[in-house]
């Protein structure tokens, strides 16, 4: 079968890679062949700096070969633990080109959980920011010591090579490996605290990738600007934005964290046509454009409200755009999405009223599912032909299905494909677990599919709620109706024993209200969650309504793309 992507790969069979995928070493010669001089990375801090994509190469080449003079062979282990940066995308693709392994490690991990999985994963090299150097050899000196080479990502320390200044006494060839070569082990941050370390070949990726590319899900190209912001240790950011951005010649631009006036100014200033993000920051993003529209009095609000309803109409049904200038000026300026093109969103469901409006505002919204076990996109919700409650269509090559589906389709989602790692590193328990008899993956996740293979999402297996009546309760089909309730910041939905006698479970909701909003009304918080509750349970079937609150007053632990850490909740 033709698939869009082969007309990326054809001209370079046989020439820069032999079998069905390239390498990413391989990837990122093929973008330099067409692109050397096209801007590869960028970053403002303040002022812009950019490299182009022979610049980038230049860098790959002096990194690499400077691992290599340190010992590196093909398959050792090299850990990265930074923050975002052109420096961490140089690190990545340079241990590539070395023939390494990378394992990327949580900024936000204790030092103690550090040297656990770079000693746990085998790493003889480590490539860090200089403030995680100095506190590893804080707590433990014999640690980096023990390494074969540790180089600094941003900062630069007496102790340790800075990797932008490596100076390798000769240069060596890129190392092309093939498409089985293992490319990366990722750590699982998930929302129980058990690290485990995925295993994804060179095959798994790449195809990850260029199915993403495919003509009805992502339509970019090389004049396209992404932008990093989530952290590039986690896959979704990872593949969706670097390794995208690099395979198809875009220019990546790199952020500081979901800091919001950052934020803005980067999108501003990078011009960046697209963006991807989790739904907390599209609902906080949104609620602002919308709060600043409301002040401006209730004529303003009814009229921008109309326009919305009218643009979204048009898009949907005549595919134009007619009020795009109109809310670029007066709305999405402010946020820096006036030169957006595509918005996306994963690591979590969006309320399907947060997609409408996006797409009212004439931005093209895209919701994806995927988890780090397959690379980690499994289906997109095509541009051409979104469905609004689904979270996208399955990838033409992975296959899936639904695990003991109840008497409305709905199950544990099995996958099989390309992308779908190995298995958990140096973890045969886990990994034994992870697939069925017949090889399938089993996500966790239960949902059901329809008769076009879109996917739609109920929750996870494991969060479920049995009531007293024998129904299933889907939390985080609860959650997002809170979304757009500016009250909360945070919400975990569970299940409580209200009858010691009766196993079954009622419903409960754990809120953490938003310090903004009620920074000059602490005494209306209970009263205003009171009539939010109301407003959700109205929403809701009857056995689904939440029958009891819990107010804290400290943010829940929350993982590196914003799930609540639910097993750290106290009960």
């Amino acid at each position: 079968m033709k698939y869009s992507w082969n007309r990326y790969l054809d001209p370079y069979r046989g020439k820069i890679f032999n079998g069905d995928w390239p390498t990413l070493t391989q990837i990122f010669k093929m973008t330099l062949d067409k692109f050397p001089n096209r801007i590869c990375f960028t970053k403002f801090s303040p002022n812009r700096f950019s490299l182009t994509y022979k610049e980038v190469y230049d860098y790959l080449i002096k990194v690499s070969s400077y691992l290599k003079e340190n010992e590196l062979e093909p398959g050792d282990k090299v850990a990265i633990n930074g923050k975002n940066s052109i420096e961490w995308a140089i690190a990545y693709l340079s241990i590539n080109f070395a023939g390494g392994v990378v394992v990327p490690l949580d900024n936000q991990l204790t030092i103690k959980k550090v040297k656990q999985l770079a000693t746990y994963s085998d790493c003889k090299f480590m490539i860090a920011d200089k403030n995680i150097l100095e506190s590893l050899d804080k707590e433990d000196p014999s640690f980096l010591k023990s390494l074969n080479l540790c180089m600094t990502l941003q900062g630069k320390n007496e102790n340790y090579k800075a990797m932008m200044d490596s100076t390798p006494k000769e240069l060596f060839e890129p190392y092309d490996g093939c498409e089985d070569d293992i490319a990366a082990i990722l750590f699982t941050s998930g929302t129980t605290g058990n690290e485990k370390g995925a295993v994804l070949t060179q095959k798994n990726i790449v195809s990850d990738v260029f199915q993403a590319k495919d003509d009805q899900f992502l339509q970019l190209d090389e004049t396209d600007i992404l932008y990093a912001l989530l952290p590039l240790h986690h896959s979704y950011c990872c593949t969706a934005v670097l390794l995208v951005s690099v395979t198809f010649g875009s220019e990546c631009v790199f952020g500081h964290g979901i800091v919001v006036s950052r934020m803005v100014n980067d999108l501003t200033k990078g011009k960046v046509t697209v963006f991807m993000g989790i739904p907390l920051l599209y609902n906080k993003l949104l609620a602002g454009m919308m709060k600043e529209v409301k002040k401006k009095g209730f004529v303003t609000n009814s009229i921008v409200h109309t326009l919305m309803f009218i643009n979204g109409i048009c898009k949907k049904y005549f595919k134009i755009n007619p009020f795009r200038n109109f809310f670029n000026k007066k709305l999405l300026s402010k946020v820096g999405f006036d030169h957006n093109r595509i918005l996306i969103c994963g690591a979590g469901p969006l309320s399907p009223k947060v997609f409408h409006q996006y797409q009212q505002l004439g931005l093209d919204f895209i919701q994806g599912y995927g988890l780090t076990e397959a690379s980690p996109i499994l289906a997109l919700n095509p541009i051409s032909k979104f469905k609004i409650h689904s979270v996208g269509k399955i990838f033409e090559l992975v296959d899936a299905k639904i695990l003991n589906p109840d008497s409305n389709g709905v199950g544990e989602i099995a996958v099989k494909g390309p992308n779908i790692c190995q298995g958990y590193y140096k973890d045969e328990e886990n990994t034994k677990k992870l697939f069925d008899e017949d090889g399938w993956m089993k996500t966790g996740d239960l949902g059901y599919l329809d008769k076009e293979n879109y996917l739609y999402l109920k929750g996870r297996a494991k969060n479920i709620i049995v009531t007293e009546g024998g129904k299933n309760v889907y939390p985080e089909e609860i959650e997002d109706l809170f979304q757009l309730h500016p009250q909360v910041d945070q919400v975990l939905v569970r299940g409580y024993q209200e009858k010691k006698d009766v196993p079954a479970e009622c419903i409960e909701a754990v809120i953490y209200p938003s310090e903004d909003y009620f920074k000059e009304k602490k005494d209306k918080i209970n009263e205003e969650m009171d009539e939010v509750i109301k407003l959700v349970n109205k929403e809701l079937s009857g056995y689904k309504k939440i029958g009891k609150v819990t107010i804290v007053d400290k943010p829940m632990v929350m993982t590196s793309t914003k799930k609540i850490k639910r097993n750290l909740v106290n009960n």
